[in-house]
């Protein structure tokens, strides 16, 4: 499949500004996301005129990428685009001979889905010569049309403002309808799109190229059972012997198979904030799924609204809003400074957000009238005597309305 095949109509994405400015420092840009985000749509949108395409996914063009380099990147020069650059790893060392030789920026523009094969050799081969960029399906303000308004979430009173402004709202029904058809450039623009005709054919992709040929799985089909297991564990704390033991394999499988999915743009794991000065938090992470479509369809949902009735309704609604916070920094180009907390007396906070030394804490629920004491666990964080910013539950509010002092109820169309 390529990035959003069939379709033709380009929405902007908020990423198209920061990676500009990165063109004009970089000789190369990486551009890694899961198969079907748009990645070369993407990048082929901002391409200037002269910039040569070439797809690795063409046999015959990755046989001669692998078997002769050299005589490959004299047929293609740059300025040129290289799409799926991980089945041909063999380029890396040749790129950075010509980067060298003309240190210019823009030269090689680079997409990839596997970041487990791709990361070793760009380490190796083009450290200090290369920007990485992360790009996930499209963000819900890239959806309202609002790419570049988008700013790194942060749950002050002024941001929260400005994301309101539009006056667009999102409906309990309309909410999970996004959560469940997911946010992959194909389905979240045409309604026409059978989804669980896509989701079966983006699912057999993976298997067949992503995980067989380079992760050197043997049992597709063991894996798949593991890719549910993780799906149903979308917004918990990681386990990987009951996930081992659910999906009927080893721990040692299970692990590896846990990382070729985070790797490969599959899932997110959240990692728990700690500090020097506490010892009490748990050690765990939380493991979210990145497209909150693909995870209701592996976890056997079939409507919008069995999904927001049933067992899964908080945990899927959590995964949908930590997406797109995590979508507003990598979509900016930013490390995404993103915590949980939980400590030895199960006091837990939803997520923290990290910015200059501050501490935004965030609650999510699916509440339309949060109460004080939801917050409650906000005061744990005192102890750890760094400064706490303005803090908000993201609820299914109308209005942002404040609960405490310095904690203030966050509807869900302020993402």
């Amino acid at each position: 499949m390529a990035d959003i095949e069939g379709f033709d109509m380009y929405k902007s994405r908020t990423l198209e500004t920061f990676f500009q400015k990165a063109d004009q420092q970089f000789p190369v840009l990486l551009v890694t996301g899961p198969r079907q985000v748009g990645k070369t749509t993407f990048l082929q949108h901002l391409s200037a005129q002269g910039r040569t395409y070439v797809t690795l996914d063409d046999p015959m063009l990755c046989s001669l990428a692998k078997e002769e380099p050299e005589l490959f990147l004299q047929r293609f020069q740059p300025p040129v685009l290289i799409d799926e650059i991980q089945y041909a790893p063999e380029l890396f060392p040749f790129i950075k001979m010509r980067v060298d030789r003309k240190r210019k920026p823009g030269m090689f523009w680079l997409t990839g889905s596997q970041q487990f094969h791709l990361m070793k050799g760009v380490s190796e081969s083009l450290a200090g010569r290369v920007g990485l960029v992360n790009l996930l399906g499209f963000s819900f303000q890239e959806l309202q049309g609002l790419a570049k308004e988008v700013d790194p979430f942060l749950p002050d009173h002024q941001s929260i403002e400005k994301r309101l402004q539009h006056g667009i709202s999102l409906s309990l029904k309309e909410l999970y309808q996004q959560i469940w058809r997911g946010a992959f450039p194909v389905i979240a623009l045409n309604e026409d799109i059978d989804r669980d005709l896509f989701y079966g054919s983006y699912l057999q992709t993976y298997l067949q190229r992503d995980v067989r040929d380079l992760a050197r799985v043997g049992d597709e089909m063991a894996f798949l059972r593991f890719l549910r297991v993780a799906a149903a564990r979308t917004g918990q704390l990681l386990n990987m012997s009951d996930m081992a033991r659910d999906a009927d394999t080893t721990s040692a499988t299970a692990k590896n198979w846990l990382s070729i999915l985070q790797a490969s743009g599959i899932i997110y794991l959240l990692e728990p904030y700690h500090s020097n000065l506490t010892k009490r938090l748990v050690k765990a992470p939380k493991l979210y799924f990145l497209d909150t479509g693909l995870c209701s369809y592996l976890t056997e949902w079939s409507s919008p609204e069995t999904l927001e009735a049933g067992a899964m309704s908080g945990a899927i609604l959590e995964t949908w809003i930590l997406d797109e916070i995590l979508k507003s920094y990598w979509h900016n180009g930013r490390r995404a400074p993103l915590y949980y907390y939980r400590d030895k007396d199960k006091k837990e906070i939803d997520l923290l957000i990290i910015r200059d030394g501050t501490i935004y804490p965030l609650e999510f629920k699916k509440t339309a009238a949060p109460k004080k004491d939801t917050v409650r666990q906000f005061r744990t964080l005192k102890r750890l005597n760094i400064p706490i910013g303005p803090g908000g539950v993201i609820c299914l509010a109308e209005m942002a309305l404040p609960i405490t002092e310095n904690v203030q109820c966050i509807p869900v169309a302020a993402l």
